[in-house]
This record gives C-alpha cells, structure tokens and sequence, in this order.
C-alpha cells in the first residue's frame, strides 16, 4: 500500500537525447516536409553581406577524446561591425544580410560541425570596454542535461584578447588557449570544444 509523503520527489531527469535531432534538425535526420530547410542551417550570410566571410568547423569531444556524433551547436555573433541583428541591439543597425545566429548537428560520421559566417567587430563589455572579436556558441547532447555556453575567440587578435575584459577575468590563465581557435586554412578556423579532461574547454554559467 502506497504512504503518503510530506514532501515532493524530485522530478526524473531527462537528458537530452535523439529527438534534439528530430526536433531541432529533421531534414538533417531524413524527415522532409517539416521546414524546407532546418533553421539556422548554411551560411549566416547573404550575398550583399559586409565583412569577410569565413568558415569554423570543430567538433565536440568527449573526456575519453572521442567526437561527439549526436552533439547539436549553435552560435550567436554581431556582424562585422560589432552590431547584433536583435530587437535589443540599442547602438545602430545590424546588417540585415547577416543573421547573427546559426545550428549546425555533427556530422553522423566525424562528429564534425561547420560554420560558413562573417568574423565579428568588437562589442563593448557591460562597463563599455570593447571585447575582442568572439562568437558565442551553445552545446547540447545526449548526457547534457542543461545547454552549455563557451566563446571562440580569434588567433589573430592576440591585442584585443589581451585586452578583452572576460578573458582577463579567468582565473587559471593556462586555460585562456581552450577559447582560441587554430588556423585552418585562409579565413577558416578549427574550434574543438572537449567537454572533459586533458584542455577542458571554460564554460560559462550564464
């Protein structure tokens, strides 16, 4: 016979399995007739769009050092001149050939995502001091019960990164490199974001 508690049980945890997928990226998965294309997927950009164009591929990487293949990304950025196409954005006009905002799911092979974007102009911290060029991504997968945020920063800012104000407030600077991305090629750059273990990406609890 059931007894009556004097206090509520925790709810079961749901972690965030294949439907991401199904619901986030059906074409992806083979489900047509939804969304003629998934949202946020293929390039950032139109054609009239200011700023250079380029690409960032990664992968999410487990703490054993294997990729991800159901892990989902997104990213969030300002367009070249350091403005978000948001009804929030306050200080000017975005520019309304670049979205600002893109998903991608890894690759079903390689665990590899890709961006095709514009690289961001510096905007201003919340005390007005301008943080380097970055873009902002968001991690889920199954295992990970609440989406995780981290930032990509460029190589070739190496002043504006030294004078960027939440890069300066990490405490263990060794760690700083786990938010720069590599060179990959001309205007291309490699970010793996390792979950666990041996260069740990920082995370941000936002």
């Amino acid at each position: 016979m059931a007894q009556p508690l004097p206090y509520l049980q925790e709810s079961a945890s749901q972690t965030a399995g294949p439907y991401v997928h199904i619901g986030c990226t059906p074409n992806f998965v083979g489900i047509h007739g939804v969304f003629d294309k998934d949202l946020g997927a293929g390039p950032l950009y139109g054609e009239a769009a200011r700023g250079t164009r380029i690409t960032i591929r990664g992968a999410v990487i487990d703490g054993g050092g294997y990729p991800l293949k159901d892990a989902l990304v997104e990213i969030w950025q300002a367009d070249a001149e350091g403005l978000y196409n948001s009804p929030a954005e306050t200080r000017g006009a975005a520019d309304p050939h670049f979205t600002g905002w893109g998903r991608s799911p890894g690759d079903m092979d390689t665990g590899e995502f890709r961006f095709d974007t514009i690289k961001p102009g510096r905007v201003p911290f919340r005390d007005g001091r301008p943080m380097a060029p970055h873009i902002t991504f968001w991690i889920v997968a199954r295992g990970i019960n609440l989406g995780l945020h981290t930032r990509m920063y460029f190589p070739d800012e190496a002043e504006a990164n030294a004078q960027d104000p939440v890069l300066a407030r990490i405490e263990h600077k060794d760690r700083i490199p786990t938010l720069i991305a590599r060179p990959d090629g001309e205007n291309a750059y490699r970010f793996d974001i390792r979950l666990q273990g041996e260069g740990e990406t920082v995370f941000f609890d936002i």
